[in-house]
């Protein structure tokens, strides 16, 4: 078990779904810190009106009933929200590396669509829970909504039956409804999670590995690069290798949702200032133990396609 970091459980909850089902909106509804990226910052993610990028934030709660055994009292809720769009599924694919449970949001007047069922594959990968949050119940003519809503969960139900995650729990919400009245159901949605968050298994064992999301120059200070530590665990002054780069970086400083921290574990969400380089050289990429990651330039593997996967794999097929 890793140390915990005064007593906070971080718990790291990713946001998927199609596109315009209302995962930022969500993401908005239920944080109290923002970081980086989130709520569609980037001007692009405005102009076009989707996301675009990852997004990052966070809420705290009280540690669950069936947490108090541990030496955790409080529990971080980090979301990570995921663009919809089928063009930015590498995006998506690089949230989904890093989440303890998924969010699925199907809008609950279109119910399941295509990025939909494709969120649902990578979830089945890369954790062992899932919630499904019906969205924008507000649309719902009110004679209606309790009728609509019951059809669409056992039909959500229906179709998880043959995957990993049948009977996992569906919530109605409305997370921006129209005329800017209250959300509705949120305070449901988070009883859920509170019940459905479990201990991960965390380590401070092994290299240093943190995937970065972002990098950015702050003058005077350094370079920032934000992301999520996959592995081992990192402190202040430790050196450490940009292996795109094949540089090394002193760590200056560090913080987890703007509260300074002296070390990190696998697991947090971190933002992690070495001294300067230029931000322009790494958008995504990994930061390292020196010498932990290593350089490949060819390599044998292996797939297993998915049964849903209309792909002929053949020799001298290009994939990406």
């Amino acid at each position: 078990m890793a140390t915990s970091h005064n007593g906070v459980l971080n718990f790291n909850i990713g946001v998927l779904g199609h596109v315009d089902s209302g995962k930022t909106s969500l993401a908005r509804s239920l944080s109290t810190v923002a970081s980086t990226a989130c709520f569609d910052k980037n001007p692009q993610s405005q102009a076009r009106g989707i996301t675009l990028d990852l997004g990052f934030s966070s809420f705290t709660l009280p540690i669950p009933p069936h947490l108090d055994s541990t030496d955790y009292h409080s529990l971080q809720l980090t979301l990570v929200d995921c663009p919809g769009h089928a063009t930015l599924i590498k995006t998506i694919i690089g949230g989904a590396q890093i989440i303890d449970l998924m969010l699925l949001v199907v809008d609950v007047v279109k119910g399941m669509q295509t990025q939909t069922a494709e969120c649902l594959i990578i979830g089945e990968i890369t954790c062992k829970k899932m919630v499904v949050v019906l969205n924008k119940i507000d649309l719902l003519p009110g004679n209606k909504r309790n009728l609509v809503v019951e059809k669409m969960t056992k039909r959500i139900l229906k179709t998880l039956e043959t995957t990993t995650f049948r009977n996992c729990k569906v919530v109605p919400i409305a997370a921006s409804p129209a005329d800017n009245d209250p959300a509705l159901g949120i305070d449901d949605l988070i009883e859920t999670l509170k019940g459905e968050v479990y201990l991960p298994r965390r380590s401070g064992d092994g290299d240093f590995i943190f995937s970065i999301d972002h990098c950015f120059a702050i003058k005077g200070q350094g370079t920032i690069m934000t992301g999520t530590v996959t592995s081992g665990s990192v402190k202040l002054h430790d050196v450490v290798e940009i292996p795109a780069m094949k540089e090394s970086r002193k760590v200056k400083s560090m913080q987890m949702f703007k509260e300074p921290v002296s070390s990190a574990v696998q697991g947090d969400r971190l933002g992690l200032c070495v001294t300067h380089f230029d931000p322009k050289l790494i958008e995504r990429g990994y930061l390292a133990s020196p010498g932990a990651v290593l350089t490949l330039y060819a390599a044998v593997i292996k797939l297993n396609p998915f049964a849903s996967s209309k792909v002929l794999l053949t020799t001298g097929r290009s994939i990406t």
